[in-house]
């Protein structure tokens, strides 16, 4: 890892952790605030809703400053609205700092996505993307049920404050290691904007909303999979995440060599496919413990590898709006996480058993992977009429 990635890394740690806490801390904060669970769930919603909006905002009317001034306001924005968290009063004040701490969290990706590969070594980028991202993934394997075990024990007012603390220390690492780049855009919001006019950016953000939602009709219902069908103790839910967690990690690390190693789009064919067999799999075998563990772990790795190449493509598609089309693509994956905890739960309400989501995702991922032939198949063509 380069020493001028970590406060990348950083970030992602931090971002991740926020992001993924919140489903341990929901009974903790609906008793606290004595309001049911599905009403405390709508603090889930409010930060995805706020990256969707602040992604392409952010960027959009920040990036004709350099990478390094945008980051550092960025993790103020994410330290400040994290640290209002641990204090609010009420659910209420709760949803707005849930909604204000989202905002920067595609924006940064976006930003960091674009400072990783002008820094990467020459057919590296995406690997060095993942260096990056390994902060979310390292958030799920360590800090996430760190987080949990300290809102349930103590406060999930202490997990925000700790979230906090990772957001200050990102602060200084981004200020002592980041280099100061110089500002990459070339034009004017106008102009950056035109690139979805394209049907190539369309492709990549159906691609990433409708193929990733795959991995949400997963994971936002893997307790209720583990407990109910593959009969897992409640207390073994934890220790399955971790191992979810785990997974995400090593699939991270071997999604940046596959995108370095093929093309990024081919990358992202490959990974839906394989993340269409693993639900396949997991719909047939979630009543054995030993396969559940093991699919567990396959489709963690799955659900990150697709990170790093869906964002290398973006960028090489988006000459001149890379900023701005890495922000969309992270206003993309949580689309893709609330289309698939809602046509997710679907089946589940009329009846279909714990196993339902896993079709459903298995139609999504498809879906997105013909997203993907489709911009593959686009693509060979243009280089054809380059070269005639």
């Amino acid at each position: 890892m380069k020493k001028n990635l970590i406060p990348l890394t950083l970030g992602g740690l931090g971002i991740g952790t926020t992001e993924f806490v919140m489903m341990g801390l929901l009974p903790d904060i609906a008793k606290d605030f004595n309001v049911s669970i599905p009403v405390a769930g709508h603090l889930i919603s409010a930060y995805a809703l706020g990256v969707v909006i602040g992604a392409p905002l952010l960027v959009a009317i920040s990036s004709s400053y350099p990478p390094k001034k945008i980051l550092i306001a960025l993790m103020v924005m994410f330290t400040a609205f994290n640290a209002f968290s641990a204090f609010a009063p009420d659910d209420n004040a709760l949803f707005i700092a849930r909604l204000l701490s989202g905002l920067p969290h595609g924006a940064f990706f976006g930003v960091g996505s674009v400072v990783a590969s002008r820094l990467a070594e020459k057919g590296k980028q995406a690997q060095a993307i993942s260096v990056m991202f390994a902060g979310l993934t390292i958030a799920n394997l360590l800090s996430v049920p760190l987080g949990t075990y300290i809102g349930h024990h103590y406060s999930w007012r202490y997990t925000f404050a700790l979230i906090a603390f990772i957001g200050l220390m990102a602060l200084l690492f981004i200020q002592l290691w980041l280099p100061a780049l110089p500002v990459s855009r070339q034009g004017d919001i106008k102009s950056e904007m035109g690139f979805f006019k394209t049907r190539e950016a369309w492709l990549i953000l159906l691609t990433t909303a409708i193929g990733t939602g795959g991995l949400f009709c997963w994971i936002s219902y893997i307790a209720p999979l583990m407990t109910d069908v593959g009969h897992f103790s409640k207390n073994s839910v934890p220790l399955i995440l971790i191992v979810a967690g785990l997974g995400m990690v090593i699939g991270n690390i071997l999604g940046g060599k596959l995108a370095d190693w093929v093309a990024p789009v081919k990358a992202c064919l490959i990974l839906l496919i394989s993340m269409a067999v693993a639900l396949v799999t997991i719909y047939f075998v979630s009543g054995n413990q030993v396969l559940s563990i093991i699919m567990t772990f396959i489709t963690g790795a799955l659900s990150m590898a697709i990170g790093s190449p869906i964002q290398i493509l973006m960028i090489r598609t988006a000459k001149g709006a890379e900023m701005l089309g890495a922000a969309a693509t992270q206003a993309a994956f949580n689309t893709g996480n609330a289309l698939g905890a809602l046509l997710g739960g679907l089946p589940i309400a009329v009846g279909y058993g714990f196993t339902s989501p896993e079709l459903v995702g298995v139609a999504m991922a498809i879906t997105g992977a013909l997203f993907a032939v489709a911009l593959l198949k686009r693509q060979a063509v243009k280089r054809e009429l380059q070269v005639a």
